[in-house]
């Protein structure tokens, strides 16, 4: 479950009756059995999503509040339930000291959703290594969650990942036209969502995602400050 600052960074926390108010349609959707349909020959290789472009060579760098993080798509792969996953090297320092390195598994089905399918995460913490968030669709009872979708819409809210008991994030697509200022440039038609768990039912976060770009982070936050191709 990403809860780190990272390129998915958190805008504001809100109390449960915000919560609670902005998510009452998904608690009843939450109760139902998730049962992703999975099949192999419905993906494609190329993660080309407009909010969620992921090339292979291509590096994320984002910095705020003495964090720095960097989230390089590799040119790796990792078949999960049959599926070529895109593997991403995610790290995120704090005051020049690496606190978290995690590999996460993306795949884009044919219609343009990008599934998430895991992650094996380290967190470092005083001279402790912590593997507690890892997990991976398919192991346990785990099931792949939709990251972003195809064509998203304002109001529509979806899981993005499930591992009963250590990932239950969902999302929701509140804006479709925001304007974004970040380092890295001055963005329109942004995406934001607001994300949340009912593992962690105090907590609200936003994320905005620049068309042609990705996530941008949101401003005051973990901001992105460059790309790097190549």
């Amino acid at each position: 479950m990403k809860r780190r600052p990272t390129l998915l960074s958190a805008l504001a926390v809100l109390l449960v009756a915000g919560l609670t108010a902005g998510c009452g349609g998904s608690s009843e959707k939450a109760q139902r059995p998730y049962t992703p349909n999975i099949d192999p020959a419905d993906f494609v290789r190329e993660i080309d999503n407009k909010y969620f472009p992921l090339k292979p060579g291509t590096t994320f760098v984002y910095a705020g509040n003495a964090e720095r993080d960097e989230m390089a798509v590799t040119h790796t792969t990792k078949q999960i339930m049959g599926v070529e996953c895109v593997v991403v090297n995610d790290r995120l320092w704090e005051d020049g000291k690496l606190i978290e390195q995690t590999y996460d598994w993306y795949a884009r089905d044919k219609e343009g959703n990008v599934w998430y399918f895991g992650e094996a995460t380290k967190e470092y913490k005083e001279g402790k290594v912590s593997t507690e968030g890892s997990w991976e669709a398919g192991v346990d009872g785990a099931k792949p969650g939709i990251m972003m979708q195809a064509n998203p819409k304002v109001g529509q809210s979806y899981r993005q990942e499930y591992y009963k008991g250590h990932a239950e994030d969902w999302a929701q697509v509140v804006n479709l036209d925001e304007t974004v200022k970040v380092p890295y440039g001055s963005f329109k038609h942004v995406l934001v969502t607001k994300e949340w768990t009912p593992l962690e039912p105090n907590l609200v976060e936003h994320k905005y995602y620049a068309p042609g770009v990705g996530p941008v982070g949101p401003p005051g936050g973990l901001e992105l400050i460059d790309i790097k191709k190549g």
